[in-house]
């Protein structure tokens, strides 16, 4: 049974990476619209605060993406389930605009497990973890 349980977090977990990623490109994408002014913005990730009792954390990075046409970037999300060996990646695909706030870390349990965007006048986006 314990194989079954294993399995079941890591899907759970893979889930809440894919949410993560996809929320933080949303963000990314209605930033980055023309139309947008420059400002800041937060969206909440609607994850759960746990999975199966345990609380779990990401961290991302960012770096070129390896395809040769254009300038994209890829932000890497590693979620792991606290006090587990379990870990999971998930990757989302940004413009060449963006940049990431490394230090920037999602706690499942926290109270500003949310994405944080802002568009400076030049057209950078800064996404991060918080708000």
């Amino acid at each position: 049974m314990s194989g079954w349980v294993d399995q079941r977090n890591v899907l759970l977990l893979q889930d809440a990476a894919a949410n993560i990623g996809s929320t933080l490109q949303q963000l990314y994408f209605t930033l980055n619209h023309p139309s947008m002014p420059a400002g800041a913005t937060s969206d909440r990730f609607g994850l759960p605060p746990d999975i199966d009792g345990y609380w779990y954390n990401a961290h991302a990075t960012l770096q070129p993406s390896s395809s040769t046409t254009n300038s994209s970037q890829l932000l890497q999300i590693t979620a792991t389930l606290a006090t587990t060996t379990t870990e999971v990646t998930s990757s989302v695909l940004l413009g060449s605009n963006v940049q990431w706030n490394g230090t920037s870390m999602f706690e499942s349990n926290s109270t500003t497990a949310d994405a944080y965007g802002q568009k400076f006048s030049n057209g950078t986006i800064l996404l991060a973890f918080g708000g």
